[in-house]
């Protein structure tokens, strides 16, 4: 399994300008519900129970909000970049600019657990970052990801 098999370009952003956790969560959770044509409010509030867990923000500027939704048949991803990075309750205390959405189906297999691996793998690795950071567009951020 690829990211790319999960994320496409369409859902690769950059410059988005929300301001809390909560607004970002909702602007991600609209823009694949919109792609899986799925309700933004349900996936919000099981976002919100997930980060309720636990901050999905897992350090370096990073964060992988995640649920497993019922109404989801595959992996789905948006990425995105943040315009100014915001305060995400990191496990680091460092503000979030990049932030990988992953929705997963209900079942519990454990090749579910694959993508998360995947995008926590890539996204930690610093020359990455940089060029996710680097990225003008989000054709070259989707390219830096996908490959």
């Amino acid at each position: 399994m690829k990211i790319s098999d999960f994320l496409s370009p369409d859902d690769t952003l950059v410059n988005v300008r929300a301001t809390s956790k909560r607004q970002l969560l909702q602007e991600l959770a609209r823009k694949a519900a919109s792609g899986l044509d799925l309700s933004a409010d349900d996936m919000l509030a099981e976002l919100l129970k997930r980060e309720e867990l636990g901050s999905t923000g897992v350090g370096s500027g990073v964060a992988i909000p995640h649920t497993r939704l019922a109404t989801v048949n595959r992996p789905f991803g948006v990425l995105a970049r943040m315009k100014q990075p915001i305060e995400f309750d990191a496990i680091d205390q460092q503000a979030v600019d990049i932030v990988f959405l992953l929705l997963l189906p209900a079942a519990a297999e454990k090749e579910q657990l694959v993508p998360l691996a995947l995008v926590a793998r890539k996204l930690k690795a610093a020359d990455t970052l940089a060029k996710l950071r680097g990225a003008k567009a989000a054709a070259d951020l989707y390219a830096v990801i996908a490959d």
